[in-house]
């Protein structure tokens, strides 16, 4: 409970580069933060792993703890700010800070993607908040839009860039025509990519997000396993020059649409036309398309990580829980809902596998040069009943006697381009197939 004459205490876990962002701003905008909950604001704690480490001179020594306890069992902390990454032990203090009666404002993706509807649910039960804006797209207001002024809408796709990392590589490989190994080098150097940059690379970092936007726009659970997940380490320079001649660029995807009452998840390198929006969104940059049945296309655009965006992402959710305190001091305040109660679309929205996708696709082999090849290959895609579109052959090798074809097919089903690139592998004629890209028209 807090008293009209209170002030609002917080408590940050996590000093890194977002929670000092946090940091600084709460102690150095603290009359404006608090101008707009309407009550002084002020940082009370703020937990750490090593006490010892060289911090910014402005937070003062006073603020800092290594000891959860002290800002998880203090009545007098009002709101939990999270900010320290991965489930272990942020699930616990997200859990224990709720039980408490504390607001909790995360960033989150991974938490809440495993363990959102407990954290929800335990929200709930102690009249509290759980606010999470920061935990998709930096500073893109898309998760309050998807809870609030979208709802009127029936959701019938989300379409979205929304990792900077693989954004910022597939961008350089496009433009600079460098090789997937100089663009990660590039993004590890700037401090776009960590030193182990398997979760973005290989999806599962927007798999997170995407569970938490499907979670959203369709009013059921989606659990990180429903996602379909495709890396980008599979693409080379010459990938993106074959697009580019056949109108398309190529970006890191993360989708989830509805179709015959099921959602399909999936997360992917894909081609897009490239006078679509999407298309233009280059570097670090994020953006979630949403189509719904009102409001038809609309696109989020801006910076989806980074010290600045995520700050302004917490902080907005920080005076939302502010401004929930002052108006509800006993703590009765209504959380927002997600995901959904019993008796909602969870019921009624099945989720979909990828094999039933019907996309046309990309396809890049490496046969051998000689006559013959593109009928056998043809032969076996009627038989799955793929229809070709286009074909180009491109970078004959007189000396190993081999080419590469790119072929690009009519709409088929997922399953059916499968089975019938394990047959074409198995041909002699062809020795490898390089990449397999779905087009997003």
């Amino acid at each position: 409970m807090v008293e009209e004459s209170d002030d609002i205490n917080v408590g940050l876990l996590g000093l890194g580069v977002v929670g000092g962002g946090v940091a600084t701003a709460l102690l150095e905008q603290s009359d404006d933060i608090s101008r707009k909950v309407g009550r002084r604001v002020k940082l009370k704690k703020i937990l750490v792993r090593d006490a010892a480490k060289p911090r910014d001179p402005g937070i003062a020594a006073s603020l800092i703890t290594t000891n959860p306890e002290e800002i998880l069992a203090d009545p007098g902390i009002h709101i939990l700010a999270e900010v320290i990454g991965g489930t272990d032990p942020a699930t616990r203090f997200l859990k224990d800070a709720l039980a408490a009666g504390k607001h909790v404002v995360t960033a989150n993706k991974e938490v809440l993607a495993k363990s959102g509807p407990e954290l929800m649910s335990l929200a709930k039960q102690n009249g509290v908040s759980l606010l999470f804006e920061a935990s998709v797209g930096g500073g893109i207001p898309i998760v309050g839009c998807l809870m609030n002024q979208l709802l009127a809408n029936d959701i019938q796709s989300v379409h979205g860039i929304i990792n900077g990392t693989t954004n910022y590589i597939l961008t350089r490989m496009a433009q600079a025509h460098t090789s997937f190994a100089q663009a990660l080098q590039e993004a590890q150097e700037l401090g776009y990519a960590e030193a182990d940059p398997t979760n973005d690379i290989e999806g599962i970092d927007a798999g997170y997000k995407l569970a938490i936007l499907a979670s959203l726009a369709f009013h059921r659970r989606f659990n990180p396993e429903d996602i379909f997940l495709q890396g980008i380490s599979s693409l080379e320079a010459k990938d993106f020059q074959y697009a580019q001649e056949l109108g398309y660029a190529i970006k890191p995807l993360a989708i989830a649409s509805m179709s015959n009452g099921a959602v399909q998840a999936r997360v992917h390198p894909a081609l897009i036309p490239l006078g679509h929006m999407l298309a233009k969104v280059d570097g670090v940059y994020n953006a979630v398309e949403v189509t719904g049945s009102l409001c038809g296309n609309v696109l989020f655009h801006g910076m989806g990580a980074g010290r600045e965006p995520t700050t302004s992402a917490v902080l907005g959710d920080l005076i939302e829980a502010g401004r929930r305190l002052v108006s509800h001091p006993n703590g009765s305040s209504p959380p927002m809902s997600w995901p959904p109660e019993n008796g909602s679309s969870e019921e009624t929205i099945g989720v979909s596998s990828i094999d039933g996708l019907q996309s046309k696709y990309y396809l890049r082999l490496n046969v051998s040069d000689q006559p013959g090849v593109l009928a056998q290959i043809a032969q076996i895609l009627g038989d799955g009943k793929i229809s070709i579109a286009s074909v180009i052959q491109k970078d004959a090798d007189p000396d190993n006697q081999s080419a590469e074809l790119v072929i690009i097919t009519h709409p088929a089903l997922e399953a059916s381009v499968q089975e019938s690139l394990r047959k074409v592998v198995e041909l002699n004629v062809v020795k490898e197939v390089n990449n397999l890209l779905r087009i997003e028209e």
